[in-house]
């Protein structure tokens, strides 16, 4: 199973890209979000501010894999009663 980005709707602040690409990477979300703002003071604001606004626009929004897990067998225990 190929690993896939997502916008992470449980632990968003703006948009939830910071959150989902440090799920994608494996790393922590703040650090994500230090970098954002580091990169952004950096280039003047608007790199970042494009970058983001166009990976808000075309990121799949999900929940995060263990809350969409909990809610799965929770169906299924409805289901099965």
């Amino acid at each position: 199973m190929t690993k896939q980005i997502y916008r992470l709707k449980s632990s968003k602040m703006i948009g939830g890209v910071c959150a989902g690409l440090a799920d994608y990477l494996d790393i922590d979300t703040t650090l994500i979000r230090l970098l954002f703002v580091a990169v952004g003071l950096l280039t003047a604001l608007f790199p970042m501010f494009l970058f983001y606004i166009i990976a808000w626009t075309i990121m799949p929004v999900k929940e995060k894999v263990e809350e969409s897990r909990k809610s799965d067998t929770s169906k299924n225990s409805k289901t099965k009663a």
